[in-house]
């Protein structure tokens, strides 16, 4: 099987300025690298060469003139730029041509594993399944500001974004594994109350088509978007690198 990736490094950035006033939220430091090194790394675990970049016109210029064409990370990278934030299938949707008829692999360029996806991506290809998430087993407190995913074995159940009272603590880490129906299931949602296209219409989409499955993380999670976030971020990854981790 051969996958292609997608990182969508867009957003404004607006819960870490006055930082990002003047550079791309996925270009702030975590530990000794550039937050978007960890999603390239990630995809590479799996053996993903072939890596689209979107991002938005905010500091876009920036996120080229870092990465360029891959070289250096050992793949080839394609750039589409999104003119206004959207949401995430929206911002998928930019991957089309892109993805053509290979399965892919979404990851949010905030988003920080310490594990490889090979073993996902091979369990994905056997599955059948039209998509794949990735779980994380959090606490309450944090599936109530989360996407979370109620669960029978891998067959998801019910998807439930930042439920009040959670029915379980399965947080939906943005890592989609995903076949190219999607954009024409991205062509059929319609904006949410905040204006965008929601990531969870997807999920439910293949969860009502019984093509939803689920795997889960075993070692952490960790997201970046708001100083809180970044400030422990950095601290665990410092602790893990400094201990001789890796995608392994």
């Amino acid at each position: 099987m051969v996958l292609k990736g997608v990182i969508l490094a867009g957003g404004e950035g607006t819960r870490l300025r006055p930082l990002t006033n003047v550079t791309n939220k996925h270009l702030l430091p975590i530990n000794k690298k550039p937050m978007i090194y960890y999603p390239i790394e990630t995809l590479k675990s799996a053996g993903i060469k072939d890596i689209m970049v979107v991002t938005g016109t905010c500091h876009a210029g920036d996120i080229f003139s870092l990465l360029g064409s891959g070289k250096e990370f050992g793949v080839k990278f394609t750039y589409r730029v999104q003119d206004t934030a959207g949401g995430i299938p929206s911002a998928i949707a930019l991957a089309e041509d892109f993805v053509g008829e290979n399965k892919f692999v979404s990851i949010n360029g905030d988003n920080i594993v310490f594990e490889s996806l090979k073993q996902f991506a091979e369990k994905y290809e056997k599955s059948g399944k039209e998509m794949q998430i990735l779980l994380y087993k959090g606490t309450r407190e944090e599936a109530k500001k989360s996407g979370v995913a109620v669960c029978e074995g891998n067959t998801v159940k019910g998807v439930l974004e930042k439920p009040a009272e959670p029915q379980s603590t399965n947080i939906i880490v943005g890592i989609y594994f995903m076949d190219p129906g999607v954009f024409d299931v991205i062509r059929t949602l319609k904006p949410s109350a905040r204006g965008e296209t929601e990531i969870t219409d997807v999920q439910k989409h293949y969860l009502e088509k019984g093509s939803l499955r689920a795997e889960w993380l075993k070692g952490k999670w960790l997201d970046a978007g708001d100083f809180e976030d970044l400030m422990h971020a950095n601290i665990e990854t410092r602790k893990f690198e400094e201990s001789g981790g890796g995608n392994e």
